[in-house]
């Protein structure tokens, strides 16, 4: 399984999101699916709020930083991280939470940036633009080498491709997509 929207039918209740923004991902999550949604901006919940009504989810939402989940031990069936873990402050704290709060069994769903490969172009433009980069994405850094830190996790499995998001803003993207079990 990676981690493609459609796979994210497939994930086991209750579902930790950390850093659901505004719910852009709860239209992907099966109707009825219980969701703890990890927060820190609480200026947010109005949004989260609606995109579960509208949805059909449980919403569970939690204002604490994805390094320090106030959720139990072994208590998620999932966990989903998209585009989150360039803006916490340790990565390695959040990854750490990631599999703490997973049940022997669970799943974690990861869609992450990465930094491209020396001596590329896009790093290139990664390093000129890293700084008003994180001024403009809420502490986006796409910067970091994710990739290594993902695999460092304690999971059984872990499948994960790099991928390429193209658009006219950005005209290369590099990320990594992919599933972990514990």
């Amino acid at each position: 399984m990676s981690a493609s929207p459609g796979s994210f039918q497939d994930l086991v209740e209750p579902i930790v999101e950390i850093g659901p923004g505004v719910g852009a991902n709860f239209r992907y999550l099966a109707p009825g699916s219980h969701v703890i949604a990890v927060e820190p901006n609480p200026h947010l919940h109005e949004g989260l709020r609606a995109a579960a009504d509208k949805h059909g989810l449980e919403l569970d939402p939690r204002t604490v930083l994805g390094e320090r989940l106030d959720v139990e031990d072994a208590s998620a069936g999932s966990v989903i991280t998209t585009l989150v873990l360039c803006t916490v402050t340790n990565p390695e704290a959040a990854l750490g939470e990631v599999h703490r709060v997973a049940r022997p069994g669970g799943r974690s769903a990861v869609l992450e940036h990465v930094v491209d490969p020396d001596r590329t172009l896009t790093r290139r433009v990664q390093r000129v633009v890293a700084r008003p980069w994180t001024w403009v994405f809420e502490r986006c850094s796409w910067e970091r080498d994710l990739a290594p830190l993902i695999n460092q996790t304690v999971f059984s499995e872990v499948d994960k491709q790099h991928t390429q998001l193209r658009s006219p803003f950005v005209p290369a993207n590099p990320q990594i997509a992919g599933t972990a079990i514990k």
